[in-house]
């Protein structure tokens, strides 16, 4: 199984606290979907495997025309094997999806959409600095449902300043009241040279509160299980036949290609990646010169890696994929360093596998740490 990932750098405005590659500026678009189609093209013959899934990520997808659109699906089937019982995912905003839209996406091959309300509150929504209010984000899944979309993700974000205890079970809520048998929802995370990160330095709103997150996340996993959810990645929740197949596949290290600025690949071994400059992406596409860097997974970089995205998942780390893969010294670490929390609440194993327990979900991110090799 292997997937493709298309980066549309493109937004309406610009939220509080994003920090990836986008504009909000339309001025390139149209040079930009052609050095898209031009890159697609251009790496078939660095990329034959049969393609189960498609995901298009940004930035805001949902901003292309239909025209556009067309022009990426139809290079990415001209070019590559794709699979019929492909997964294409495509991000959108809830302000994008008119029927109009809905349906022009559906004729064009589009059967997951992941839909980013962030919140169902109107002030935390003026906060994020969304596009879109609170109804549109309802109305845009009832719309999605409407025109036959089944698989449906929504995006959430919890440990605002201006978030209560009330307003987050109302959001967690409207994934029942609608349900929607997915749900990816993220703390908020104040990013370098983002707005939220100057206004706090600026003193125009507090801190973030640990307190205040880890109660919400708290909450966040006893409702969706009890919404019939399974959280099988730390920040992913779904029904069963409803998980993220792309998603899932970078975290069981599937091989996947990324087009666009600022684009991710991870092919035979290497790890690629696009220049995050629209500008350069497309000059470098259209005048044939190198638009990416790449690097050489060494056995150390291969062991941290499967060790972070591993133990976030249901899956965790398989002990015996460790000790065919990598080295008698790593795996000597490796038991080294997992034997007190083997002896703690925070890790549990079972047969082969090492997985996270409720409370090693909380300090996830240290225990990835103390599991590394360096």
């Amino acid at each position: 199984m292997a997937g493709i990932y298309v980066h549309i750098p493109f937004c309406k405005q610009s939220c509080s606290y994003c920090d990836f590659h986008f504009s909000t500026s339309l001025k390139y678009k149209t040079d930009l979907v052609q050095a898209l189609v031009k890159e697609i093209e251009g790496r078939k013959s660095l990329f034959s495997s049969q393609i189960d899934t498609v995901y298009f990520g940004g930035g805001t997808p949902s901003i292309l025309s239909d025209n556009e659109l067309n022009l990426i699906t139809d290079a990415l089937h001209k070019n590559y094997s794709i699979a019929d019982t492909l997964e294409f995912t495509l991000e959108c905003n809830p302000d994008d999806l008119s029927q109009e839209k809905l349906k022009s996406l559906k004729n064009t091959g589009v059967n997951r959409l992941s839909i980013g309300t962030q919140s169902f509150n109107d002030d935390e929504l003026k906060f994020f600095n969304r596009a879109h209010d609170a109804k549109e984000a309802e109305f845009s899944i009832k719309k999605s449902q409407d025109a036959g979309f089944e698989n449906i993700t929504i995006d959430l974000i919890y440990g605002s300043p201006i978030s209560t205890e009330e307003t987050w079970l109302t959001n967690l809520h409207k994934v029942k009241d609608f349900d929607v048998p997915h749900l990816s929802a993220y703390s908020l995370t104040v990013e370098q040279k983002t707005t939220l990160d100057h206004q706090i330095k600026m003193g125009q709103i507090p801190p973030l509160s640990d307190e205040k997150t880890i109660a919400q996340f708290k909450t966040l996993v006893q409702k969706t299980a009890a919404f019939g959810l399974t959280q099988y990645e730390v920040s992913n929740f779904g029904k069963e036949g409803f998980y993220s197949q792309h998603n899932s596949n970078y975290w069981k290290g599937k091989e996947y290609l990324g087009v666009g600025p600022s684009a991710h690949s991870y092919i035979d071994n290497k790890r690629l990646w696009n220049v995050s400059n629209n500008i350069k992406y497309i000059k470098a596409i259209n005048e044939g010169e190198i638009y990416f860097e790449e690097e050489i997974i060494d056995e150390k970089m291969a062991f941290n890696e499967y060790v972070l995205t591993r133990l976030r998942t249901i899956w965790g780390i398989e002990k015996d994929y460790i000790e065919t893969n990598f080295s008698k010294k790593i795996n000597q670490h490796f038991k080294q360093e997992l034997k007190p929390y083997l002896n703690s609440s925070y890790l549990q194993q079972i047969n082969n596998r090492i997985i996270l327990t409720g409370e090693g979900v909380l300090i996830a991110d240290k225990i990835t740490s103390d599991l590394f090799y360096v």
